[in-house]
């Protein structure tokens, strides 16, 4: 197989250059007759000069790659869904205080903020296993972050797949 860049010359057309590949065909620009396709089962032609293909992936592929990397590397986070009991929730803080106001918040806003600290501690997590800190220091840093997650599970609650729970320290 050629890759893009090889120099040909056919029969009819003459010399040219493969300028693109498809799945059956490599598209060449002949000097004389421009753009052609000529499938790559042809062999009657001259080969003057053999370029290797780049090895190719498929969109799917490349996409997969991409998004696997993004859930990686970055803060993007999936969608977690609510529990659907505290849907259209509120939470309500009274203050111990006599004569201060009290606060109404939407569970889903709080909701919120819980998964997106959840998914920032994953990316930290990331971040530390893949430095080039020391092992004893990346070993000292995860047990700090498996207490932050452990502090976090009285939220679990909210949570509608357990798959999406904070853990934290196993009890032996």
């Amino acid at each position: 197989m050629l890759g893009i860049g090889s120099r040909v010359k056919h029969p009819a057309y003459g010399e040219g250059v493969i300028t693109r590949l498809h799945v059956v065909a490599y598209e060449v620009c002949f000097i004389q007759y421009g753009i052609k396709s000529v499938g790559k089962e042809y062999t009657n032609w001259e080969v003057i000069e053999a370029i290797a293909p780049e090895e190719s992936i498929t969109f799917n592929e490349a996409e997969k790659s991409l998004v696997k990397i993004l859930k990686a590397w970055s803060d993007i986070s999936e969608v977690v869904p609510i529990a659907d009991k505290w849907k259209n929730g509120k939470m309500i803080l009274e203050p111990g205080e006599v004569g201060l106001q009290g606060k109404e918040i939407p569970i889903d806003t709080f909701f919120h903020k819980i998964t997106m600290t959840r998914d920032r501690l994953r990316v930290m997590e990331q971040k530390i296993n893949s430095s080039k800190l020391e092992e004893d220091e990346k070993i000292d840093l995860q047990q700090y972050l498996t207490r932050i997650y452990g502090s976090l599970t009285t939220f679990n609650i909210l949570f509608k797949n357990k798959e999406h729970n904070f853990v934290g320290e196993k009890t032996k």
